[in-house]
């Protein structure tokens, strides 16, 4: 058990637990946290969970959680970990059941007050034209023969399918097509699960949302964004739905096997992993890389669906009504990236779950307009509170492997909140507020109360302040559109 005297702070915004706090640690854990943070973090599990990552095989320099931590499936929510491609491991806990589940930021060129007079039909075609929900199915019906290629290619597929835009995929994280995918190594249980749900929000904490900039904190790099003050822009939040579910289940049951054949010894059986290097890790990236295909592919097809209400409300009422894409960024992945250990460059698997990448200026995974700002960074509060965009920094490169925070991080389970939040009240409260809600389910609006989420503005501070991701911009909610 993890108490506050086990954590040592190192730095302003930044504590560790010492390797020697238990004789399998191979490398320190790490917290980004204030006081605040940190208590609740010590409320639950997550720290075990922490300090349980820094044991797996080939991890290098230290096991990291980002403020947003909370207990998760095998890692923490919120958790870091890089390994060694040559000997290290990959977990299926460290990526998540929703792989690249993702934010993606929209930008028209309207002010608030353009769009207030029809906020209302906008928030109801939006609705209709993004399906949430559990179970839900989508418009788009995919053959045997499309749903590979989905898989496959990714949001390329939607561009030929005229869903897409050229300048979608510059702004998408990978340009939306992650490589080394392989539709043979998904099952057809999760091919099934996956078939009538792209271009679906599903439910849980997934939302399209219309925002307003509220506050710009470096004019410079929002210029680079396109971000101005009062600007209306959309948030779209989801991921890899049922088949994305489904390849995690399929590989956390065959690394079972592969735990014991190749003899690692785990202090959680949610961490089962297997070697980089192994046909078993080798068939889990190749899975992974499809199912973050597919729901690059998913929220692309969002994208389409976006522009359609939004021309549907507004063409030939409002000027600027045209929605940009200014970046998709995707946590819960693991990714082969090159970095710094020990002063030396390394190939390493970085697993990022409940993380973003947040990859500094000058990298040359940038799309050519972001280079000098460095990589947009997405950062969803809940219903009712802000959202951030923020920038990758040098600094981030340096401490975190190039990660930084991905939302509010969880403080209250579904279950609490729905005991504490009637969703029909809450409704009528956001919108007491100026907060337009589409929402299928009343119980799964109160799952998503924003008392059950940490203060997102919090964990942006710890964040800005301790160098890894910069702030950029505030949005504020005007619209919500749950499942």
């Amino acid at each position: 058990m993890v108490t506050r005297k086990d954590l040592r702070q190192i730095g302003t915004y930044l504590y560790e637990i010492d390797k020697s706090f238990r004789a399998d640690m191979r490398v320190p854990a790490r917290i980004y946290a204030d006081e605040a943070i940190l208590q609740a973090a010590l409320g639950d599990q997550s720290l075990e969970q922490l300090v349980n990552t820094a044991t797996l095989p080939g991890i290098v320099k230290y096991a990291l959680a980002m403020p947003d931590i909370h207990q998760g499936y095998g890692f923490s929510i919120g958790g870091v970990v890089a390994t060694r491609v040559e000997d290290g491991v990959i977990s299926p806990g460290g990526v998540g059941y929703d792989i690249n589940c993702g934010v993606r930021l929209l930008a028209s060129d309207m002010e608030e007050g353009e769009v207030r007079p029809y906020l209302q039909d906008l928030a109801t075609a939006l609705y209709h034209q993004v399906p949430s929900g559990v179970g839900v199915e989508g418009f788009i019906r995919l053959s045997d023969k499309e749903m590979d290629e989905v898989l496959e290619t990714g949001a390329a597929w939607t561009l030929k399918r005229g869903m897409a835009r050229p300048e979608d995929l510059v702004h998408t994280e990978e340009n939306g097509t992650m490589p080394g995918a392989r539709a043979d190594k998904v099952s057809n249980e999760a091919k099934k699960r996956g078939r009538d749900q792209l271009g679906t929000l599903g439910a849980g904490n997934h939302f399209a949302e219309i925002d307003v900039v509220d506050e710009i904190f470096d004019a410079e790099i929002a210029r680079a964004f396109g971000l101005f003050p009062g600007q209306v822009v959309v948030q779209i939040h989801c991921g890899s739905r049922g088949l994305g579910h489904q390849v995690c289940t399929d590989y956390v049951n065959l690394f079972q096997a592969a735990v014991k054949r190749y003899g690692i010894t785990l202090p959680d059986r949610q961490l089962v992993c297997a070697p980089i290097q192994s046909p078993e890790g080798q068939d889990y990236i190749a899975a992974m890389a499809a199912a973050a295909n597919f729901a690059w592919a998913n929220r692309q097809a969002l994208t389409h669906q976006t522009r359609r209400a939004f021309e549907a409300v507004l063409a030939g009422k409002v000027k600027g009504w045209d929605l940009r894409q200014v970046y998709d960024i995707a946590h819960n992945m693991a990714k082969l990236e090159t970095h710094e250990v020990d002063g030396r460059h390394l190939r390493v698997c970085v697993h990022r779950k409940g993380a973003t990448r947040a990859f500094g200026p000058g990298s040359h995974v940038l799309p050519p307009d972001y280079m000098e700002a460095g990589q947009p960074v997405l950062v969803p509060g809940s219903m009712g509170t802000a959202s951030y965009v923020l920038a990758g920094t040098e600094g981030s490169m340096r401490q975190t492997f190039g990660s930084t925070c991905h939302g509010a991080g969880r403080q209250m389970s579904r279950a609490a909140a729905k005991k504490q939040v009637q969703g029909s009240r809450l409704k009528n409260e956001l919108e007491s507020g100026g907060i337009v809600v589409r929402a299928g389910s009343m119980s799964g609006l109160a799952e998503e109360a924003p008392i059950a989420y940490k203060d997102v503005s919090r964990v942006v501070e710890v964040v800005h302040n301790a160098g890894i991701a910069r702030k950029v911009a505030r949005l504020r909610p005007i619209a919500v559109v749950k499942g």
